[in-house]
């Protein structure tokens, strides 16, 4: 697969610009969850309060990309998704309480790319997936493939929320909550390419470790998941 990387933004607690990447991505670090709210002022106050926070990383980071753009595909993908917000349900429906129908609406794993499409008056082609650990590469499958069909550019976005602290033994992926938003255009600069093969477990998930390659001169980038290796590699011309 063949692309570019046109532009490119990311949050996490404490980091929103490309400062604050650059300085993570040279020393990087877990950074403790305080519960802050990346800004979503652009959007109106009603529609604001429907946002989980999932929903608000993904908007912060995507909304810039497309602003001032024709309409874009958009491939979504998070391996937990709304955890939080069904974990609500569950226990409300344990506890034998009546269940939001508006609540269970928006967690279900498509519905933040349904927000996104009504608020931004989109009605291009959207995916939401949910992957395993190689969830950015099985995205930028779709995406390239769109990229084929002859679309001009695909929005490209992975997010991850803290799990609830029930589900800490179970989901050691999400060091923090982060979102990473890219914005690909056809082009031969990156190419992403799959081959059998089986490594270490990196230290940091794959689009963290995707931004340290971008913020960095190192020319390709190895991704192991099971039994699956993906090679990053950029033009040095």
């Amino acid at each position: 697969m063949h692309f570019n990387i046109d532009q490119w933004r990311a949050w996490a607690p404490g980091l929103d610009s490309a400062d604050d990447w650059r300085a993570w991505c040279a020393s990087p670090c877990a950074l403790a969850d305080a519960q802050q709210q990346p800004d979503v002022g652009f959007l109106p106050a009603m529609q604001r309060r429907r946002l989980s926070r999932l929903a608000r990383m993904m908007f912060h980071v995507a909304w810039p990309l497309a602003d001032a753009q024709p309409p874009l595909p958009l491939v979504f993908v998070s391996r937990h998704g709304e955890t939080p917000r069904t974990l609500a349900i569950l226990s409300d429906l344990a506890r034998g309480e009546p269940l939001s129908p508006t609540q269970f609406s928006l967690s279900v794993h498509n519905a933040i790319i349904g927000l996104w499409s009504i608020l931004r008056g989109d009605t291009s082609e959207m995916t939401a997936l949910a992957a395993e650990g190689d969830g950015l590469e099985q995205a930028m499958l779709d995406a390239c493939g769109l990229l084929g069909e002859g679309a001009p550019a695909v929005l490209l976005v992975i997010a991850e929320e803290t799990p609830p602290a029930l589900y800490a033994g179970c989901i050691d992926d999400v060091p923090f909550p982060y979102a990473v938003a890219l914005r690909l255009t056809p082009g031969d600069f990156w190419q992403l390419r799959l081959e059998p093969g089986s490594g270490p477990r990196a230290d940091w998930p794959h689009p963290l470790n995707l931004l340290r390659c971008l913020n960095g001169d190192q020319p390709s980038l190895r991704h192991h998941w099971k039994s699956r290796q993906w090679t990053w590699s950029r033009s040095t011309h």
